[in-house]
């Protein structure tokens, strides 16, 4: 593998002189690529040490140093990945870290290659099987298991026909206790002890290639209609009696710890166990299976290995992926069934109570996110830019937007104005945790791996320049309130017997409907009106010169690579329709997912000690951001900072130039409660956060104890939200 050289800039950008001269001679590591799921290599280019960057730029003061403007070259497997990468480092396109195809076999890691193979390989020594994993599957599934196919033993041992499966569950027994360090194999019987040996004969003339439809393996003779012609009448009653009195107990069992285990994650290994034996071992004639324990000086083991097992534990499963889907959204899919059956079926809260649902419902909201993200990605890795920017823009913010108007919507209906600012506390939220949770957690764990982490402060900066801008125009409409509203208090007392002295007033609020509202309608309401139609202006305005003017800032050239030896076709995980099917599955699950949480929020807020600023700001907030979050971890990891703070500052955007302005466009055609008048709290928290961003990410680098700084801000501002009195109307 070969690193591609790197490319010089192009004469479009042959203007930029002096000040970039100097910038990228000092800093041409800024922008970092992913090496190790990429598969490929991402050049670090270099000045060349006859020419040092201060010789150079003093050479070059009024020229562009050609020697430092240089591309980062970033490599993919294949075509559509290259477009995904390059969609990674578009501004307001979602950060995607999986892959959207199926990665060459030959490239991935020898630590993933063991998680997807078949428990049939025997290796060498390996260290003692006594490990914490192992006992705790003795603990957990081995004791009974073993347990059970004793009793199982016994019973077929009692109906004699049945004896030879009942010494093949006596050695399972022994096996399943403990079932490290020994195999399983399917042997040969010698045809003088065949009993069935007609039953394989008329098999291969027949030329039925029949295979197990899970396992991939030979289908056992058994079943086969020919076998029962030629088979010996007691052999026939004694499958009988298996396949009515132990088979069936035996496969509920394994099947009830496949399931278990494969919700543990770390206990795969222990499902593939499970789910190879009901579909494998237990339909073997009982002559054909062959339980022994391997030993260190043993050679080659004749006949085929069934199972062979040596850590019961495997805690990269993480990594774990099904069709392109990582296993925790695999796991959390049956979670929006189930929500969805209770809150739509059990409407009287017969089964279960409004909190539960509400809970489920939340937690729902998260596989849900994971695959419309997925969806996006995939779809605008196979597509245009036109059709890529139309789809992140259309459901990039499908997610949070599908809340919010439902809550809007229960609110107006009930005429309950505690919903308006739950969305508002929940808009806030999202803004503060991805300026201040989401980029300070990748600092600390990234800077866990790294001393010292860099990242494109220019890409950064275009962030922080429209963040300051869509601040300042969403809580445009709340100062102007502040300066030309009324101070109206619900009680006053004085607190002297001045009638001129010192009053102490409760419930004070600016009041924007004084003289029938003269001051908002006319006022207030064309001002939020005005900025909801600026801040997606800017944001168009930042689209084109990320995308196309300047996309230069990013110092990204994204190519598809092509090793020798290497075929890299693309095998996506997910077609451009089946991608779309799947994201408007998703968004409908989404908004019914959101009608419940609305729904059950209810007794949340009337009951619940805890402020409703604290419940909107963290719990509804952060919670459909949890993919985003991870992704962020991921990129972290991998020393590419740029898109864990891009992740961030993308989403606080579009938070205040997309979201909001939707938002103010919905309540034109449905009138609502909410409007943009925010309480100071809010304010406050927003601006002193996206201050502390861009004081952190002045100087393009960082490590753990800025990240730590980030992330403690954030908790001392949920400190405050926590202690906050409940808003108004609630």
């Amino acid at each position: 593998d070969v690193p591609k050289a790197t490319e010089p800039r192009g004469d479009s950008d042959s203007h930029r002189r002096g000040s970039l001269c100097d910038r990228h001679c000092a800093t041409i590591n800024n922008v970092q690529g992913d090496l190790s799921d990429l598969g490929c290599h991402l050049h670090r280019p270099r000045v060349p040490p006859a020419m040092s960057p201060q010789s150079c730029c003093q050479q070059h003061s009024d020229e562009v140093c050609e020697s430092c403007v240089v591309k980062t070259t970033l490599t993919a497997e294949n075509v559509v990945e290259a477009n995904k990468l390059s969609n990674n480092y578009k501004f307001g396109f979602k950060k995607w870290k999986s892959h959207v195809t199926a990665r060459p076999w030959e490239d991935r890691s020898e630590i993933v290659k063991e998680l997807y193979s078949d428990l049939n390989v025997i290796r060498g020594s390996g260290g003692s099987t006594v490990t914490c994993g192992n006992v705790l599957y003795l603990l957990l599934f081995g004791w009974w298991l073993s347990f059970l196919y004793v009793l199982v033993a016994a019973v077929m041992f009692v109906t004699v026909v049945g004896a030879p499966y009942g010494r093949l569950c006596w050695d399972l027994a022994g096996y399943f206790l403990w079932p490290f360090g020994k195999v399983i194999q399917k042997v040969e019987v010698p045809k003088s002890q065949r009993a069935l040996g007609a039953c394989e004969a008329g098999a291969e003339a027949s030329g039925a290639g029949e295979t197990s439809a899970l396992l991939g393996g030979p289908t056992p003779c058994r079943w086969r209609p020919w076998c029962w012609a030629d088979a010996g009448h007691w052999q026939r009653v004694g499958a009988v009696a298996w396949l009515c009195l132990g088979y069936p107990v035996l496969a509920l069992a394994h099947g009830l710890v496949c399931v278990a285990a494969w919700l543990l994650v770390v206990l795969i290994p222990v499902a593939k166990l499970s789910a190879r034996t009901a579909t494998r071992v237990l339909l073997l004639p009982p002559e054909r299976a062959l339980v022994r324990r391997l030993r260190m000086t043993e050679v080659p083991l004749e006949g085929e290995v069934i199972l062979c097992c040596y850590r019961a534990v495997n805690p990269y499963y993480y990594k774990y992926a099904v069709d392109g889907i990582n296993v925790f959204a695999v796991n959390l899919l049956p979670l929006v069934l189930v929500t969805l059956v209770l809150g739509y079926v059990d409407s009287h809260n017969r089964l279960t109570s409004s909190p539960v649902k509400f809970t489920l419902a939340l937690l729902s909201i998260m596989p849900l996110s994971y695959y419309i993200g997925m969806a996006i990605a995939s779809i605008s890795a196979q597509s245009n830019f036109a059709v890529g920017a139309v789809v992140n823009a259309t459901f990039g913010s499908i997610t949070e937007l599908t809340f919010y108007i439902t809550a809007l919507i229960k609110g107006s209906r009930e005429g309950n104005r505690c919903y308006a600012e739950i969305v508002k506390s929940a808009l806030t939220g999202t803004l503060v945790g991805c300026v201040l949770f989401v980029p300070g957690l990748c600092m600390v764990i990234g800077g866990i791996r790294h001393q010292e982490q860099r990242f494109n402060s220019r890409s950064a900066g275009v962030s922080s320049a429209l963040l300051f801008l869509s601040v300042g125009g969403v809580f445009a409409p709340t100062l102007f309130s502040k300066v030309y509203g009324k101070l109206v208090c619900g009680e006053c007392h004085n607190v002297t017997q001045n009638p001129l002295g010192h009053y102490l007033c409760h419930n004070c609020h600016f009041d924007l409907m004084e003289n029938n509202g003269t001051l908002y309608y006319s006022h207030v309401q064309p001002l939020v009106y005005t900025v909801s139609l600026l801040l997606p202006a800017a944001y168009l305005i930042g689209l084109f010169f990320t995308l196309k003017t300047h996309s230069h800032i990013y110092d990204i050239h994204i190519s598809d690579c092509h090793m020798p030896g290497h075929h890299h076709s693309a095998v996506v995980h997910w077609s451009r329709w089946r991608a779309l099917v799947i994201l408007l599955l998703s968004t409908l699950c989404m908004s019914a997912c959101a009608d419940l949480a609305t729904e059950h929020i209810s007794p949340i807020l009337t009951n619940s000690t805890i402020s409703q600023y604290f419940i909107g700001v963290t719990v509804l907030a952060m919670v459909p951001e949890l993919p985003e979050i991870v992704n962020g971890i991921q990129f972290a990891l991998q020393n590419n900072l740029s898109l864990s703070i891009e992740i961030g500052n993308c989403i606080a955007v579009q938070v205040c130039m997309l979201q909001i302005p939707i938002l103010v466009l919905f309540t034109i055609f449905y009138p609502t409660n909410f409007t943009l008048v925010f309480s100071d709290l809010h304010v406050y928290a927003s601006m002193f956060s996206v201050v502390l961003m861009n004081y952190i990410f002045m100087d393009g680098k960082c490590d753990y104890f800025q990240g730590t700084v980030l992330v403690m801000v954030y908790f001392i501002l949920l400190a405050v939200y926590f202690f906050a009195p409940s808003p108004s109307g609630c």
